[in-house]
């Protein structure tokens, strides 16, 4: 489970690995569930694609967003059967997520420590995710998506991470030659995408004891 990455903000980064442009809304860094944030899909209608700020936690469309449901994961074995994500997975709205590192715990010491995961070659993370589109406490439009996670438990650097007896799971980080594959794949083409990176694509950096990072609850 992830439930804090930060987020893209470089905008010549954005144009360069995934060829779109900051959109004009604000979204937030350090994200946490519920918070304000960025994806990238297919630009409804075209071929090209869009730079889009949501809700970080999946609901269907026409649902209301409820910020005590959890859908800011999906597992990925879980993508064709759950309710919440069937319809968005079959109809094909994949993004990507783009950030700088996303953070899990590390309980192998007698408290926890975050560690910060980035890309060992130092280029931004395009994460595998779903979209779509909710209404908020008004009534109105609002987009909204997930973080797709897979069994990490025989993962050479990921199933060291979370609580010592808890089932190990990670993100999926996209081959970014993957990237158009995977927003236009069908069903079946883009399951078969989602597997975990080897150890030797990640950099994992704990964070030191007592930063605010530490305290938080993942």
């Amino acid at each position: 489970m992830c439930s804090h990455y930060q987020t893209l903000k470089d905008a010549e980064k954005l144009l360069k690995k995934f060829g779109v442009h900051p959109p004009a809304r604000a979204y937030s860094y350090d994200m946490r569930p519920g918070y304000e944030g960025l994806f990238v899909r297919r630009t409804i209608g075209s071929v090209g694609r869009e730079a889009v700020v949501g809700h970080w936690g999946l609901a269907r469309r026409g649902i209301r967003v409820s910020p005590a449901v959890s859908t800011f994961n999906a597992r990925s074995d879980r993508l064709e059967t759950a309710r919440t994500f069937q319809a968005a997975w079959q109809a094909g709205q994949r993004c990507i997520i783009p950030a700088d590192a996303i953070f899990e715990p590390d309980w192998r010491q007698k408290y926890q420590i975050a560690t910060r995961f980035t890309r060992s070659d130092g280029a931004p993370l395009g994460l595998a995710g779903l979209w779509d589109i909710a209404v908020d406490a008004g009534g109105e439009p609002m987009e909204t998506y997930t973080m797709i996670t897979v069994n990490a438990d025989n993962h050479t650097l990921f199933k060291l991470y979370h609580g010592l007896n808890d089932e190990k799971r990670m993100a999926v980080l996209l081959p970014d030659e993957a990237h158009d594959a995977w927003l236009d794949a069908v069903p079946d083409q883009a399951m078969g995408m989602l597997r975990g990176a080897p150890a030797e694509a990640w950099t994992a950096t704990p964070m030191p004891v007592g930063n605010a990072t530490n305290l938080s609850l993942f």
